[in-house]
């Protein structure tokens, strides 16, 4: 690629140090490249020295007994013992993915070992986006129930978001479209359910951020039992999604906010792990000056909103959320597919099942959110649904 030298970099001011210049590898020519990533140099070193030393054998030990402290386990005290110093092995190895096998045709590397888990994955995402365009298959909506809440642990009691999304099935239901219940605070109530958290590949280069996410399982530091899995194939499978949430201290609820970090692989997530043969930093910034076109794998889908609280906070999470949706290439299904309300404005919590229950006007508004979106899906895949700037080129794409 050809570069403008350092007005390309700076306008037409000189460089803050003159080894910026002597980087540059070719001189000024007419027609020549004028993006300021071309230009190489300090920008792309790999900064490192912020993550600590490995754990010593035993610190490891404190952390793996950690899940063992109930003393049913202390008839078991030999047989931990061994599977321990199994684990440690894995941890002090690295061994991240044990089960691996070439990649195979179309991938850019057939010969590199990708995960077996990540390649299944990846297929069933396949398969599943080919049936979401396909139009002999049913329309499917995912009802994504943001709360935290449940009654199967220590808060004693459903949420009211929970309740919501009931409203919001019937209707769906109701018009011939099967609807799909994430309850993310399942999180709270399970065993060993987790959505680890984004490690945030994509800010060292888009590359590194793969499509499905690859950073989890890593078995070598016990990071499994990864939900991200089985919810990229749900949100894949859908031809629309409505998210249903409280507000928690003017946010999102953590497990909706977990969920969100690690769809950004969604948004210019990068299908092949052999180009950069797995989490080679170098690569990934290669790759992302030479030119990314951040593909939307979920775009095309319509959406819905249903953003609650009591006090304050929700314009902010419902802005945040819809601007985040259109990011990612959804389509919104209307201004009443867009909702924010206030259910018992500083009324006590303990009353507030009861609140929702006489507020009948937020109730038709949730389902009018559900039939917004029906309507929505069924004009998105006869083609029918208006979309001014579908075909519009991005002038600063990312």
């Amino acid at each position: 690629m050809r570069c403008l030298g350092w007005r390309a970099f700076s306008g037409l001011r000189p460089p803050p140090r003159p080894e910026f210049a002597r980087r540059c590898r070719t001189p000024p020519e007419p027609g020549a490249c004028t993006d300021a990533l071309a230009y190489t140099g300090a920008m792309t070193d790999i900064r490192t020295g912020q993550a600590p030393a490995k754990l010593s054998r035993s610190e490891f030990h404190e952390r793996f007994m950690q899940s063992f402290m109930d003393p049913a386990f202390g008839a078991e005290a030999a047989a931990l013992s061994r599977v321990e110093a199994v684990a440690w092995a894995a941890y002090h190895e690295g061994r991240k993915a044990p089960l691996t096998r070439k990649a195979g045709p179309g991938f850019a590397d057939p010969a590199y070992d990708l995960s077996t888990e990540w390649l299944a994955n990846r297929e069933r995402l396949d398969r599943l986006q080919a049936a979401w365009a396909d139009p002999a298959t049913p329309p499917r909506v995912l009802l994504v129930c943001g709360a935290s809440r449940n009654d199967g642990t220590c808060p004693g009691e459903m949420s009211k978001t929970f309740r919501m999304v009931r409203w919001a099935e019937e209707v769906l239901q109701a018009a011939g479209i099967q609807a799909d219940v994430l309850d993310l605070s399942l999180l709270t109530s399970s065993y060993h359910l987790h959505i680890h958290p984004c490690k945030g590949c994509v800010s060292t280069a888009m590359p590194l951020c793969h499509w499905p996410c690859s950073c989890y399982p890593n078995h070598s530091l016990g990071q499994t039992g990864d939900w991200m899995a089985e919810i990229y194939e749900r949100w894949t499978a859908a031809h629309g999604v409505i998210l249903l949430t409280p507000v928690y201290w003017y946010q999102s609820p953590s497990p909706l906010k977990l969920m969100i970090d690690r769809l950004v692989c969604a948004d210019g997530g990068n299908p092949d792990p052999t180009s950069t043969h797995g989490k080679k930093a170098e690569e990934a910034k290669a790759l992302e000056l030479k030119g990314w076109n951040y593909p939307k794998h979920l775009a095309g889908r319509a959406y819905g909103l249903v953003v609650h609280g009591d006090v304050a906070g929700i314009e902010g999470v419902r802005r945040g959320l819809s601007d985040w949706l259109d990011w990612m290439g959804l389509i919104d299904a209307g201004p009443k597919a867009r909702l924010d309300r206030f259910i018992g404005y500083y009324e006590p919590y303990a009353t507030s099942h009861a609140t929702l229950d006489a507020d009948t006007a937020v109730q038709a508004e949730v389902r009018n959110v559900a039939r917004a979106v029906a309507a929505a899906v069924a004009a998105l895949r006869a083609g029918t649904l208006s979309q001014p700037d579908k075909d519009l080129p991005a002038p600063r794409p990312k």
